[in-house]
């Protein structure tokens, strides 16, 4: 026998599934403020708005950044940098920030995430300082997450990189090298238990760089007409799916989603690094992030991803290339013609 729904019951679930949908398939862009020529944090709210960018990650200090945030509807990833790892490894410290930040505006501002650090790794020696200090932090922001009640709200996780893995190609060969399984494995445990997804910084660019004999462009651009010997489209796809494998391996049969917290590609300053090339890579990359296809590993789904970054900020250190990986100009025109 059919069941029967009243009209408004079955229009307003097309309605309920239209907007998660929508919401699924936002595309983010990280809001860095590495620069002395930005503008204003209620103009960047703004710029946001007015470019139909539905989810932010947004960098210390945030306590600049929640006002002007308060009412946008604009989703939010908040990160913890690893130079606050240490001192909330004290529980009244991790208390005192989760109220500050999130209690005090959660109300106001839709806070999806907190990101507790990003790319420590015991491999890598500019943050290998912080690795005694990031699961404790992880775990005492957790805990100040559930006694608010926020649990189901807010998700905290941490932002890994790609030279945790000793193999990434073929994806399915994938695994976390030795030297950092005993890092890593038990803060993948804790995502798990809370559902919460790991996130993780993708960026074809540095994998192109770093071998270009073997990595082609247009295979890192999305444009190869042809999957590769493994059947992979294309890098970013194989990287995703390599973090995915090693997880895997590391915990057995799971869950954990990931969320991709940050992938660009600048236009100067290196190999590769053009206007076209970046136009071309993000076009691509917000077109297939917001398509049903996922991963050969995970298919079937949008990938939540955030584009880095908003502007380009001059007073970064490091190689050149990390000056220029900004989809608008700092006086709030687009680099780029593209659609969010």
């Amino acid at each position: 026998m059919m069941a029967y729904f009243p009209f408004f019951v079955f229009v307003g679930m097309l309605v309920l599934t239209y907007l998660q949908i929508i919401d699924a398939q936002g595309i983010g862009v990280c809001y860095g403020k590495n620069g002395n020529d930005l503008p204003s944090t209620i103009d960047v709210v703004s710029l946001y708005k007015a470019n139909n960018i539905t989810k932010m990650k947004t960098y210390d200090p945030i306590s600049e950044t929640l006002p002007a945030l308060k009412g946008s509807e604009i989703e939010v990833i908040l990160d913890i940098p690893n130079s606050q790892l240490q001192s909330l490894g004290d529980p009244q410290q991790a208390d005192n920030w989760v109220t500050s930040n999130v209690v005090n505006y959660v109300q106001q501002v839709k806070i999806k995430y907190i990101n507790v650090g990003n790319e420590v790794s015991p491999v890598n020696n500019a943050t290998s300082q912080f690795v005694p200090f990031l699961l404790p932090a992880l775990t005492n922001v957790q805990q100040s997450i559930t006694k608010s009640s926020l649990q189901d709200q807010v998700k905290v996780t941490t932002a890994i990189e790609t030279g945790l893995l000793a193999t990434t190609y073929p994806p399915p060969q994938s695994a976390f090298r030795e030297d950092t399984i005993g890092f890593i494995k038990p803060i993948i445990e804790l995502l798990k238990q809370n559902n919460a997804p790991l996130q993780a910084n993708i960026y074809p660019y540095f994998g192109y760089i770093g071998d270009p004999v073997h990595v082609t462009l247009p295979y890192a651009l999305f444009t190869q007409e042809q999957p590769d010997p493994s059947g992979y489209p294309n890098l970013f796809d194989a990287m995703l799916d390599s973090v995915y494998y090693a997880i895997d391996k590391a915990i057995g049969e799971n869950n954990i989603e990931i969320v991709v917290s940050e992938s660009g590609w600048p236009s100067e300053g290196g190999l590769g690094a053009t206007v076209e090339n970046a136009a071309t890579f993000y076009t691509k990359l917000i077109e297939h992030a917001k398509s049903n296809n996922g991963t050969l590993h995970r298919p079937g789904k949008p990938i939540q991803t955030y584009l880095f970054a908003m502007f380009d900020e001059n007073l970064k250190i490091g190689a050149e290339t990390e000056k220029h990986f900004g989809v608008f100009h700092p006086n709030k025109t687009q680099k780029y013609n593209i659609t969010f």
